[in-house]
């Protein structure tokens, strides 16, 4: 028998670990770094980075040598060889026979250093640096969005978190007081209706409690597989995450990552334009070369080197380069008129984000009182109701309003948190760099 409740008891405890083991603690600077560090987007923009590292080399790279080494053996058949070189021998007197050839071996190398392409590869390699410094900061302003998204879902896990634990306390209440109007109901000193709207209160609460629930489940999934968390995972949020903060510790500066991209992106479009237009130039190459060959009896090279300057001109290029400069043109006007839509974007985007968080923390100031007030509501509406001064609807209805307030007064506290960082990004002020 003793070992039978020592088993028990040590099942209990290790289901009790379990249980605390699935429950993780998170704070909100906490979970924004296991997103920039985690996520599937992040680690998108980080490759998008790695691929621009990848063309400027490759750009780079056209700026080597080009060499070419071929060999080739051909086996020929039935060759009539009439060799016009001078052996030395009469022809009247029967020179020699044609000599019999049956193969030919050819080896090869060359080697070409383009010396000027128009200013094309020095321009391709900028241009290619220039979309590097885009990637860069366009991965900057998407992680900064995914910071962002992190923070917006996180503040409404704790939105629900806050509902189910004031829903938990009313139900509480409530079922007390059922409890209390069922003894008084039996003791002949309630109606029976009285007891029947309290139930029906303590089953809508049930009801909300449930919703409250599986919102602060799907919550809660989504934020850990956006963080890459195990899938049991139950994320505590405390209240210390929401101290009230202010924008006095803000600059004033603007640091888009998303602007500095579309600066770059430009810059990469006017280098573009030269690239077009490298076409109304020649190319001129400096090229040398090997070669070896051996004909069967007749005639064997070796060391055979050259060395010489190419030089090579498209005319068709000067009428087809027209219209490839002016798509060139065309995508830097495009980003030109696209700089100064975001300009006034950012602006805009900057004055909402300050007018909603100063209306968050007015609203704060409101439902903070609103909460005071119906708090001390219901407590004069219970004195009342318990002198019998009031009915049980003044009390049940005081009682919702005590509820509402609270979760409202939690809804608010969170908001400015949001809206702080909303204004952090609407800035370019979020920081995304993981330590």
């Amino acid at each position: 028998m003793k070992i039978k409740i020592i088993l028990i008891c040590l099942l209990g405890i290790l289901g009790i670990k379990t249980m605390e083991a699935q429950q993780t603690t998170l704070t909100l600077e906490e979970a924004i770094k296991l997103a920039l560090l985690n996520s599937d987007a992040s680690k998108i923009a980080d490759t998008k980075v790695n691929t621009a590292e990848y063309e400027v080399k490759s750009a780079k790279s056209n700026r080597y040598p080009d060499l070419d080494i071929s060999g080739q053996y051909q086996h020929l058949t039935k060759v009539n060889a009439d060799i016009k070189l001078d052996t030395g021998q009469d022809a009247d007197a029967g020179g020699a026979a044609p000599p019999d050839i049956s193969y030919l071996m050819l080896g090869q190398a060359t080697a070409s250093v383009p010396l000027f392409t128009g200013f094309k590869l020095s321009n391709l390699v900028k241009a290619s640096q220039n979309s590097l410094q885009a990637a860069v900061y366009n991965a900057k302003s998407e992680k900064e969005k995914i910071a962002l998204n992190t923070v917006s879902t996180y503040v409404n896990l704790y939105k629900a978190h806050k509902t189910v634990e004031l829903i938990e306390e009313n139900l509480k209440s409530a079922q007390q007081r059922v409890k209390d109007f069922t003894a008084m109901e039996q003791n002949g000193l309630l109606a029976r209706n009285d007891l029947l709207k309290a139930q029906l209160q303590e089953s809508n609460i049930e009801v909300s409690l449930e919703e409250a629930r599986k919102n602060e489940s799907i919550l809660n999934y989504n934020l850990i597989t956006m963080l890459k968390m195990p899938s049991d995972a139950q994320i505590s949020i405390g209240d210390a995450n929401f101290e009230l903060v202010s924008t006095a510790q803000l600059s004033d500066s603007i640091q888009r990552n998303d602007l500095k991209s579309l600066y770059f992106q430009e810059e990469a479009a006017k280098n573009n334009i030269k690239i077009a237009q490298s076409k109304y130039y020649p190319s001129l190459s400096l090229m040398g070369g090997y070669v070896a060959l051996d004909v069967q009896n007749v005639m064997t090279i070796t060391d055979a080197m050259n060395f010489g300057v190419g030089v090579s001109y498209n005319l068709a290029d000067i009428f087809k380069a027209k219209s490839d400069v002016k798509v060139a043109k065309s995508k830097a006007r495009e980003l030109e008129y696209t700089i100064d839509m975001v300009r006034d974007q950012i602006d805009v985007q900057i004055e909402d984000a300050n007018q909603s968080y100063n209306l968050a923390t007015k609203k704060y100031e409101v439902y903070r009182k609103a909460e005071e007030q119906a708090t001390e509501n219901y407590r004069i509406v219970k004195d009342k109701y318990d002198n019998g001064l009031v009915d049980t609807n003044d009390l049940l209805e005081a009682d919702i309003d005590q509820l509402q307030s609270k979760i409202n007064l939690a809804y608010a506290k969170a908001d400015i948190t949001l809206k702080f960082y909303e204004l952090l990004d609407a800035q370019g002020q979020i920081n995304t760099d993981i330590k």
